[in-house]
């Protein structure tokens, strides 16, 4: 009986973990023993980081997208569709349409973020984002034309996709300003949930004291409740009102209905064991890279690394052997410090992140894996 297994989601984790099974299983899916489905309502893969460049003039958006059918391995049966509901009792996958339903024995969930802003009244109107691929060229467009005045970066609600990545537009936009000659009549707030400039601690304050010496403001501890659109202000539930010409947000995330429909967890993130990965409300069931509720960053080096240990993982169950991989929480990240000049971090769950001192080589060392992106998302690195 060939065993099924089902990738949902198409985005980092989803895509490595495929080539990852077709590499690592290669004598299964060859005997016809074994059978790997990727499932991805979108024909191409997006590399969302590029982003942060597009608004900068660094990237064009398709330099972040590539078809899902050059990544993919020709040993992967790729589908182009929607899930609509998962059933994990009768192990049984929908979708929408007239398609008929699709069964599996192993079900691995990386159906990442979805951005809502409209749970906040006035955002979708008035804010600018790079977290999307029309909110990052319309916030080139707005970036161009902007010459002075207050340019606010507020942070609104966590967690959110590439968690550095506020802080490195606040970075880059005071280095470009700076080149440009405008940097003395604009004023850049950057706003934070919470009572420091970044959910990590340790990043936080390495990041303040560069905030400062950049003269960009503060304003921890702002939760977004509203914004108006015609008198141009941002209010936080705790009474703080700010005025903008140039409002660039990161909308509230959430993960996918059918999450939360199938009993799996609160707000599309799965409730999962943080070392195996594995679902606690249901069997044979993984989850990776944002859809895993695991506490560790949404960053695509954090789908990378799950999605060796689920690969691990699911070839040793299909060869009936104990499943002994875990994932230590690691991760790694390069942050923009301007727009020549990067620093590194790299931790787990165990040990704490040391950001690098900014420097020219780290900066293009991060350029240089955004390039070499492809290669892993094939598997090749």
């Amino acid at each position: 009986m060939t065993e099924h297994v089902v990738i949902v989601g198409g985005g980092t984790g989803g895509t490595v973990l495929a080539n990852d099974l077709a590499d690592r299983l290669e004598p299964e899916l060859d005997a016809g023993d074994v059978r790997v489905t990727l499932v991805n309502d979108d024909p191409d893969h997006v590399y969302k980081p590029v982003w942060l460049y597009v608004p900068f003039g660094q990237r064009e958006p398709d330099d972040g997208r590539r078809a899902l059918d050059d990544l993919v391995d020709d040993a992967i049966d790729l589908r182009i569709d929607r899930v609509s509901d998962i059933d994990t009792e009768a192990r049984r996958l929908r979708f929408r349409g007239n398609s008929p339903p699709v069964s599996y024995d192993h079900l691995v969930l990386a159906t990442g973020s979805t951005l809502e802003p409209d749970r906040i009244p006035g955002l979708a109107e008035a804010g600018h984002d790079y977290y999307s691929e029309s909110g990052a060229t319309d916030l080139r467009d707005e970036l161009l034309a902007f010459t002075d005045g207050d340019l606010v970066l507020s942070v609104i609600g966590t967690p959110h996709m590439c968690p550095a990545a506020p802080l490195e537009f606040v970075f880059m936009a005071d280095d470009w300003l700076r080149e440009r000659g405008l940097r003395e009549d604009v004023d850049i707030t950057y706003t934070y949930p919470i009572q420091r400039v970044h959910g990590n601690p340790h990043i936080a304050e390495w990041a303040r004291p560069l905030m400062e010496e950049r003269d960009i403001r503060t304003e921890t501890f702002f939760n977004a409740e509203a914004i108006d659109p015609e008198t141009e202000t941002i209010t936080s539930m705790e009474g703080t009102e700010l005025e903008y010409d140039l409002l660039v947000t990161i909308p509230p995330h959430a993960g996918v209905d059918l999450i939360e429909e199938a009993g799996l967890g609160d707000d599309g993130w799965v409730d999962v064991d943080r070392h195996t990965l594995e679902a606690e409300a249901a069997e044979n069931v993984y989850a990776l890279g944002d859809t895993a509720d695991t506490g560790v960053p949404n960053a695509g080096s954090v789908a990378h690394y799950q999605a060796g240990v689920v690969g691990q993982r699911l070839a040793s169950k299909i060869r009936g052997r104990p499943a002994t991989a875990t994932y230590d929480g690691k991760t790694l990240c390069f942050i923009e410090t301007g727009m020549d000049a990067a620093s590194f971090v790299e931790f787990d769950y165990e040990k704490p992140p040391s950001p690098a001192p900014p420097s020219e080589k780290l900066h293009w060392s991060k350029l240089a894996y955004n390039e070499s992106y492809w290669l892993t998302a094939r598997g090749l690195l």
